[in-house]
């Protein structure tokens, strides 16, 4: 599995360039990318990190199917997958037993590399695949989250179905293999380097704020394209807050989309930050 979440969608970026230089790279193309990659970056940050893995708010069977689907159609692992591993690596953060720590792993910039390449993807290859669901009982006792879980290939599948659908009633067969390849393989691709670089990058450069345990940073950069997800030493210093902005001019799209839930009825016990004492 590990080699089909990087390498199919590594293949369809390559294979999406290659039709875009053939037919031209459109502005349904980017729409498609453009939107698909918005819902399923809101369903990990929003959804998979902030509300399963952390609990930072409550809502109703809809929004728990929305969030939990959306995050799935991202193609980084069903959702007791992706939070138990999320919630070890706050357990054991920057220290053995963390599955994706950058620690360097030998002497020198080799040793370097090698931890960093480790905290990216490789972790995905040499993850222990037994014992985790002790990290998600919480998870496990929920039908609702139990059902959207079983269903995983289901919504990876829609999560490419509704790019290529969109693309060819707007565009006929070309405008399909668009939606498919931008919308759909280069869109995962995309996202997964995106929320890769937050466990590699967001512990090995950038700002640090708050003196936490581990070597968790701010990678500013990141943060409009990983919704908020790159103010990754705000979020370690409380990780239980639904917020990751904690200055005037942070964006954090997925907490401005959780306050806009909460401001609707669809979200409650949302966790602001804590009042400075």
């Amino acid at each position: 599995m590990a080699y089909v979440t990087v390498g199919l969608p590594a293949l369809g970026f390559v294979a999406a360039l290659a039709f875009s230089l053939r037919y031209g790279f459109t502005l349904r193309d980017l729409a498609l990318l453009a939107g698909m990659y918005l819902v399923t970056a809101l369903g990990v940050e929003g959804g998979l990190h902030r509300f399963f893995s952390h609990r930072s708010f409550t809502a109703g069977p809809a929004v728990t199917a929305f969030l939990g689907v959306t995050g799935s159609m991202a193609a980084q692992g069903p959702i007791l997958f992706w939070v138990a591993v999320h919630r070890q690596h706050h357990a054991c953060t920057d220290r053995d037993g963390d599955p994706h720590s950058p620690r360097p792993l030998g002497p020198g910039l080799r040793g370097r590399l090698r931890g960093l390449w480790h905290g990216h993807a490789g972790w995905l290859f040499t993850i222990r695949r037994a014992g985790w669901t002790r990290h998600v009982s919480d998870l496990v006792r929920d039908r609702l989250v139990m059902k959207v879980n079983q269903y995983y290939f289901g919504w990876v599948l829609l999560g490419l179905a509704i790019p290529a659908a969109i693309g060819g009633l707007l565009g006929g067969a070309e405008g399909a293999a668009g939606g498919f390849l931008w919308g759909g393989l280069a869109r995962i691709f995309l996202l997964d380097q995106v929320t890769w670089s937050v466990n590699s990058i967001g512990h090995t450069l950038g700002n640090r704020p708050y003196r936490t345990r581990d070597n968790s940073r701010n990678v500013a950069p990141l943060a409009p394209l990983s919704v908020g997800g790159s103010w990754h030493n705000n979020h370690h210093s409380q990780p239980a807050l639904a917020t990751n902005r904690h200055s005037f001019w942070q964006i954090d799209v997925t907490g401005m989309f959780i306050r806009t839930l909460d401001l609707v009825g669809l979200a409650s016990d949302v966790r602001y930050r804590r009042a400075k004492k």
